[in-house]
């Protein structure tokens, strides 16, 4: 039987521990019950796009061959702009798919008439702006850049993403999704780019943890009058 001074600093070890990782298992308990209960789909915002929306077909176009962009051609990309055909080639530039001229940006204008294709009719505009750089941790990170940014009137602080350069819908931002990447953050423990889930910082408390469950384990064990019994009756 493990004698009383071990038993005490046993006792001390779980309890600090419990406290130390407390509010983390809190926060892992809350954000893994958040991420159970909500449905995927709703949090990449389906519920405001226009899933049904097939990309227009176009003809007379010429050959990605025809264009004189100096470099061999290794991808092609076509894109519907404001409906007018482009090529995306080489994941670097934009060429008219009827003339061949090569298009440095997409406009305002037309950054709206890609989000209006692929978002839900209904969705009033209520600003569009130009972003050219982001932290880290922003909810447009490793995305292509530059981007319009196109906010809508509703009560989500709903927002599309055009990038500026292939003239591509990116992606839709809203607050449920915010709340999402918040409990993702508080889940990985990365509080920097928010989506790597190989931290110094959660391995070291996935470790705690451990110990902090073991440790109760072996207090139950020592403490336990059941297991002292147990004991009594093999040793006679």
């Amino acid at each position: 039987m493990v004698n009383r001074k071990t038993a005490i600093k046993i006792r001390k070890t779980h309890r600090y521990l419990g406290l130390f990782l407390g509010i983390q298992f809190l926060f892992w308990t809350i954000s893994g019950m958040y991420f159970s209960w909500t449905n995927i789909d709703d949090i990449h915002g389906d519920q405001f796009r226009n899933l049904d929306y097939v990309p227009k077909a176009f003809d007379n176009l010429i050959s990605p061959s025809e264009i004189d962009n100096n470099q061999s051609i290794r991808t092609v990309e076509i894109r519907d702009i404001n409906n007018e055909p482009y090529y995306w080639i080489n994941n670097h530039k934009l060429y008219s798919a009827k003339t061949g001229e090569a298009k440095k940006d997409i406009s305002e204008e037309e950054a709206l008439s890609v989000a209006k294709n692929y978002m839900k009719e209904g969705l009033k505009v209520a600003n569009i702006e130009k972003i050219t750089k982001v932290d880290d941790y922003h909810e447009y990170r490793e995305k292509l850049l530059p981007a319009y940014v196109i906010s809508y009137d509703t009560n989500e602080a709903l927002k599309a993403y055009v990038s500026v350069t292939d003239g591509k819908f990116q992606t839709v931002r809203h607050r449920a999704w915010r709340w999402f990447d918040f409990l993702w953050m508080t889940h990985t423990m990365d509080y920097d780019t928010r989506d790597n889930f190989n931290t110094i910082v959660l391995r070291a408390f996935s470790l705690l943890g451990l110990i902090t469950v073991l440790s109760g384990f072996l207090l139950w064990y020592t403490s336990s009058p059941t297991i002292r019994k147990v004991k009594k009756k093999i040793s006679k």
